[in-house]
């Protein structure tokens, strides 16, 4: 957790990873990187996943267990202690990095006692994914085929480890460009349009229609967020450009795209209230991606009820959740690979009072390792 590696610039956290792995005794040919880095946002991407395919020692469906490696950026920097059976950050400003860094030990734990105590297993794909903080970029541009079709799939990150997520939120991402007309605010500003008006009344009506934030209108059910919003340079200049940077999710593909034009019908109205005196309007422009479809895997997929049998054994009850927040698991569906996501006792996740539950955490490394050995009784 004390590595740093936000999203795009993981290649510390992998080569530890790597290092973990070696030293356990897999072979360095075993190891490899996709380039899906190279097609992600981030400029300047440091490393694509982390692929490890492992033969197994004897025969069975191959097995996928997998987390990601990035942090969001207030983890940087943190100095993990030990208080009371958690693991917090020394520092308050600071979070801890336990999403996901303790879902990479958990896999890396499954995988380096295999090896190293010689259990025997089915073959085993491990998968260490990138910047799955902004938007599931890893996951979206995988290279699904050096996965070598796993039938089972299970992805390790934030809560209690009996939790099984079998299903999350979608989520849609724009960009929305307002263009007015600079003019001198104080000598002849009406020749100019505002863009800075048009969004505060584009705004103000998502508001009054109950669009932003938590939104629960019949069918409609989805939140809305407007976490961006940039322009403007002088006091004394009419802002001729705004721009400002949105999200709606909702568990239903159809309400998303109800939303996104909700959002649109919002900011082209508004344009058109904010003539100047040539009636001349401002022009709007939009940018938007389905980052993530919404997904739910049925309860008896294989790898839930594989996932369940372990629980069980282990004397836990199974719990079965649907996420509000996107998960690789969302990009693993649309490839064709059910994944089900387990906790792994992080806390409190993008925040600085983030903290891991050691005694949790010791409970998803003994999941997964019973996961990987193949200890269940799938059906």
């Amino acid at each position: 957790m004390a590595i740093p590696g936000t999203s795009g610039e993981e290649a510390e956290i992998a080569a530890r990873v790597r290092h973990e792995l070696q030293s356990a005794g897999v072979p360095e040919q075993a190891i490899a990187h996709d380039t899906a880095h190279e097609r992600c946002p981030v400029a300047h991407s440091t490393t694509g996943n982390l692929i490890v395919s492992l033969p197994g020692s004897h025969r069975g469906p191959r097995r996928l267990l997998m987390a990601h490696m990035d942090t969001v950026p207030i983890c940087v920097g943190a100095r993990p202690e030990l208080q009371d059976g958690m693991l917090v950050s020394q520092d308050q400003h600071t979070g801890l990095g336990a999403d996901d860094r303790a879902g990479v030990a958990t896999v890396l734990f499954a995988a380096t006692e295999i090896i190293s105590q010689q259990i025997p297993h089915g073959p085993l794909t491990l998968l260490f994914t990138v910047q799955e903080e902004i938007g599931l970029q890893g996951a979206r541009y995988l290279e699904v085929d050096k996965l070598e079709n796993p039938e089972f799939a299970f992805n390790w990150d934030g809560g209690n480890p009996a939790k099984l997520t079998v299903g999350a939120i979608g989520g849609y991402r724009m960009t929305i460009d307002i263009h007015g007309l600079a003019s001198h605010a104080g000598v002849a500003p009406e020749k100019g349009v505002s863009a800075i008006t048009v969004a505060g009344i584009a705004i103000n009506r998502l508001h009054t229609q109950g669009l932003l934030g938590k939104i629960s209108q019949g069918d409609l059910i989805g939140t809305s967020n407007i976490g961006v919003i940039q322009g403007g340079n002088a006091t004394n200049v009419v802002a001729d450009h705004v721009q400002l940077r949105a999200e709606v999710r909702s568990h239903q593909k159809e309400t998303i795209e109800i939303l996104v034009q909700r959002f649109q019908q919002a900011f082209r109205q508004a344009a058109k209230e904010v003539p100047n005196h040539s009636n001349h309007t401002a022009t709007v422009e939009f940018d938007g991606d389905l980052n993530y479809e919404p997904f739910v895997i049925p309860a008896e997929t294989p790898s839930v009820q594989a996932a369940s049998d372990v629980l069980n054994r282990l004397g836990m009850h199974p719990i079965h959740a649907i996420a509000n927040g996107g998960l690789d698991a969302n990009w693993l569906y649309r490839h064709g690979i059910p994944v089900v996501s387990l906790g792994c006792g992080q806390h409190n996740q993008h925040m600085t009072s983030e903290m891991l539950d050691v005694d949790q955490f010791y409970t998803a490394c003994e999941v997964a390792l019973q996961i990987a050995s193949g200890k269940d009784s799938p059906k």
